[in-house]
């Protein structure tokens, strides 16, 4: 009796251990060839799998690797990494053709141009449920590198390169997110248009001015930031130098940002030499970029 009852209690043991393991939330809903049904490593990949998981070609286009904002849509030539949660076999980095779509496991070509991250990975989480794949996949997308939607931030910025851009950006938000000018910076910026045609823009009315003193921005655009242009000023001044030209620089505000004039120095006696020729400027005039000021000194 003693064995008996000691046999039916490891029997009542073996199948509560049965019943206590786990199922995953990833089991698939009809038989068919996928992540969800186990085989050897060696049995060859379906050919949506071996075209989506072919190593990215090179492209001709700069990629820019990073973070794309939250609404960013996928375009032309565009990276992706696309992932079901728990199936390892799902992973995909795919460039997006010129078609706008990429091929994905089980489901082939997808369009995805257009698409945010998110409604994308909504879209494919629907159509494995839809085909029948997956119960309940969990899908993340995440845009690897982006060529398709950015401008080209270039010059005197603390940050150049491109900016992805998801909607018309103000010049003055990209130049912000480009981390702002160097205090080298000139007073003014140029931005190309994708057609070629160009505009030269205060920097101080980007921020200060009205909509089309800070224009908005499209993808394909370029904002230039140039060095300060400068001139030169020597002599009898406090401080001689190389300095930049700012808006509404004079010869009075030249000899100011040169530190004033020495105990030594007139102001009657000062020399601009412009493009190779001396030149009579009056304390008003203006300062153009290459001027050299030499200041001499009192006659007695």
């Amino acid at each position: 009796m003693n064995e008996n009852r000691r046999f039916h209690f490891v029997a009542m043991l073996a199948g509560a251990a049965v019943f206590a393991a786990p199922v995953s939330a990833q089991i698939p809903t009809r038989s068919v060839p996928g992540p969800a049904k186990a085989r050897p490593a060696s049995l060859p990949q379906t050919p949506q799998q071996q075209t989506a998981n072919a190593p990215v070609q090179a492209s001709a286009a700069p990629i820019a690797s990073g973070t794309a904002p939250a609404g960013y849509r996928i375009g032309v030539d565009d990276v992706l990494e696309v992932d079901v949660l728990g199936q390892s076999d799902f992973k995909t980095r795919a460039r997006v053709r010129a078609d706008g779509t990429v091929t994905l496991p089980y489901l082939g070509a997808v369009p995805v141009q257009g698409e945010t991250s998110v409604s994308l990975a909504e879209k494919l989480a629907a159509q494995l449920r839809a085909g029948g794949y997956y119960a309940k996949p969990i899908v993340s997308v995440e845009i690897v590198s982006f060529v398709s939607n950015y401008v080209t931030v270039l010059g005197q910025v603390t940050t150049s390169g491109l900016q992805p851009v998801d909607r018309g950006y103000h010049v003055s938000e990209i130049i912000a997110r480009a981390g702002g000018v160097k205090p080298d910076a000139g007073d003014f910026v140029v931005l190309t248009r994708a057609d070629g045609t160009s505009v030269k823009l205060d920097y101080k009315k980007l921020a200060q001015g009205t909509a089309d003193q800070d224009p908005t921005v499209t993808a394909g655009d370029k904002i230039f930031v140039p060095e300060a242009e400068r001139f030169y000023i020597y002599g009898q001044v406090n401080a001689p130098g190389v300095y930049a030209i700012r808006s509404d620089m004079t010869l009075r505000r030249a000899l100011a940002q040169g530190g004033g004039l020495t105990p030594a120095g007139s102001a009657k006696r000062v020399k601009v030499t412009r493009d190779g020729h001396e030149i009579k400027l009056k304390m008003d005039d203006p300062i153009k970029p290459g001027d050299t000021i030499v200041i001499g000194e009192r006659l007695f």
